[in-house]
């Protein structure tokens, strides 16, 4: 075991609602603070300045170039990396703490809880939403499909679930959520169409129902009233629409 400095990371692209708050829940556990910024035009980088971080602006590739270009950034090899619109709970904070007096494993994943449009979301397949984001940089890195990529670790690395959440502040209104929906299907359909994928008819048609399904029925997103429905609805036309524009995109049509 020993007691390591930890690097807390941010990506950031007007964030002045959110950027505050982030910072502050990681003060206590972090003895550097990044925020990497993509040229934000609001007062994000003012915000962030006035808490002392260490701020770099960095052209926009893509959630998973500028989340890896982060971590290489830091002073430290041991990262905690955020998103804007996330903070630590307390009980997380000490979980964090205690093992950073005794880090033992080379990653650590806890829970994400969301609020949506203002209500704590427990089902639906929003909770507990696991993630890895305390880990040893020289083990692990962002791998995946934009707009949503994970940290993956080195196959012979080793991992443990601590206690206490990730509050995580996503949609503050069901327009942006179904707006931001679409953005973010369009940017999975490049990405598949990048790696090579073909669509395919059969998940065009099935692989909405299923999703609605899977996380209104299967996942209990029924439990988190109208909400859950809304919020499974939506996750059905994203999944509706990635595979529609990967469709558009091989018949060599645009999707701007």
């Amino acid at each position: 075991m020993q007691q390591i400095k930890l690097s807390g990371v941010i990506i950031t692209f007007n964030e002045e609602e959110n950027i505050g708050r982030c910072i502050e829940s990681l003060k206590e556990v972090c003895d550097e603070i990044l925020v990497v910024d993509s040229f934000s035009t609001d007062r994000t980088k003012d915000i962030a300045l006035s808490h002392q971080v260490k701020f770099i602006e960095n052209a926009w590739k893509g959630f998973l170039d500028q989340k890896n270009f982060a971590q290489d950034s830091a002073s430290f090899d041991y990262v905690l990396q955020l998103d804007a619109d996330e903070e630590l709970s307390e009980e997380l904070k000490k979980s964090i703490q205690l093992v950073k007096n005794n880090w033992a494993y080379d990653g650590y994943i806890f829970n994400r809880f969301t609020n949506y449009c203002g209500k704590w979301i427990r089902h639906s397949g929003w909770y507990p939403d696991a993630k890895l984001r305390l880990y040893d940089r020289r083990k692990g890195k962002w791998l995946g499909l934009d707009p949503h990529p994970s940290v993956f670790m080195d196959s012979e690395s080793r991992t443990r679930h601590i206690e206490g959440d990730l509050l995580h502040y996503s949609y503050t209104s069901y327009e942006d959520h179904i707006n931001r929906s679409a953005k973010y299907a369009k940017q999975a359909a490049i990405a598949m169409h990048t790696l090579g994928k073909k669509p395919s008819n059969f998940k065009l048609i099935f692989s909405p129902a299923f999703r609605f399904f899977n996380s209104y029925i299967l996942r209990g997103g029924f439990k988190d009233g109208f909400e859950g429905l809304i919020i499974c609805k939506t996750a059905s036309y994203y999944t509706f629409l990635k595979y529609m524009y990967l469709k558009l995109i091989h018949k060599g049509k645009s999707i701007e």
